[in-house]
C-alpha cells in the first residue's frame, strides 16, 4: 500500500462589474493505492500540530507594546504572508483560525493584557501559556466585547461597515458556540469584505462562507471594529 499526502490550491477569478479578485484556498488530501491502484482519495479536514519553535515569542519588545496604536496595514500585511503558512515563533493547533487572526493583530500592534491568567486578558507567553481568547473562536468573540481597554471589538450591524483589518466571528450552526475567526483584508466593489482565514487555509474569500461545508441556515455572525487604546 501507498499513501500519499498532497495539497490542492483553489483558486478562483471573482470578476464584478468591470473589477475582478482573486480567491484562494488550499484543500489537504490523501490518496491511498494498493499495488498501483487508487483506493480511497479523501480530504485532510486538519493538519498535525506543530509547537512553536520559539518558545519566548510572546515576552519579546512587551515593554514597546504599552503605547502602540493599532496598524491596520501591519494587520493585513501579516494576514497576507502568513494566510497559508505558519509563523515558527507560534504555537499552531489543529483548528488555528483564532491562533492566526490573534497573530495578525499582534502584528499591527494590539497590546497583549493581563498575562497569567488562561481565563483572562489576552495574551500569548509560549506554546505552553496563552490565554483562551488567543486560540479559542468562542473565547475569543467575547473578549473583543466585553474588553474595557487594550485590544477591543466595536460591534457593527453590517459587514459592510468594517474595514481591512477588522475582524468577523462566526457561529455555523446558530447554536450561540462561536466556532470561527477571520480577519477583513480588503473590499470588493460592492464594498463587502473579503477575508483570510486558517484551519481551511483561505485568502480573499467572500466573508459569508456560504461556500463552506460548515455553513448552515442558521450561521450567526458578529462584525468587529478593531481598537486599541
Amino acid at each position: 500500500m501507498t499513501q500519499v499526502d498532497y495539497a490542492i490550491l483553489l483558486e478562483r477569478l471573482i470578476v464584478q462589474d468591470e473589477g475582478s479578485y482573486m480567491e484562494e484556498r488550499v484543500f489537504k488530501r490523501r490518496a491511498t493505492f494498493t499495488e498501483g491502484r487508487l483506493r480511497a482519495d479523501v480530504r485532510l479536514l486538519q493538519g498535525p500540530v506543530q509547537d512553536a519553535q520559539n518558545e519566548s515569542a510572546g515576552a519579546r519588545d512587551e515593554q514597546s507594546q504599552k503605547h502602540r496604536e493599532y496598524n491596520r496595514r501591519d494587520a493585513v500585511r501579516y494576514a497576507e504572508r502568513w494566510w497559508n503558512d505558519y509563523n515558527p515563533a507560534f504555537k499552531r493547533f489543529e483548528d488555528n483560525c483564532t491562533n492566526f487572526i490573534s497573530q495578525c493583530l499582534y502584528a499591527g500592534g494590539a497590546p497583549m493584557t493581563a498575562k497569567g491568567n488562561t481565563h483572562h486578558g489576552w495574551w500569548y507567553e509560549n506554546s505552553q501559556s496563552m490565554s483562551l481568547s488567543w486560540s479559542v473562536a468562542h473565547s475569543f468573540r467575547w473578549y473583543l466585547s466585553g474588553a474595557q481597554k487594550g485590544l477591543r471589538g466595536e460591534e457593527k450591524q453590517r459587514a459592510s461597515q468594517l474595514l481591512p483589518g477588522d475582524v468577523i466571528c462566526y457561529d455555523f450552526d446558530g447554536s450561540g458556540r462561536w466556532d470561527h475567526t477571520a480577519i477583513v483584508v480588503a473590499k470588493d466593489l460592492r464594498n463587502e469584505p473579503l477575508v483570510n482565514a486558517q484551519t481551511v487555509n483561505s485568502r480573499m474569500r467572500y466573508w459569508t462562507y456560504q461556500n463552506s461545508p460548515a455553513y448552515t441556515p442558521d450561521i450567526q455572525y458578529k462584525f468587529f471594529r478593531i481598537v486599541v487604546d
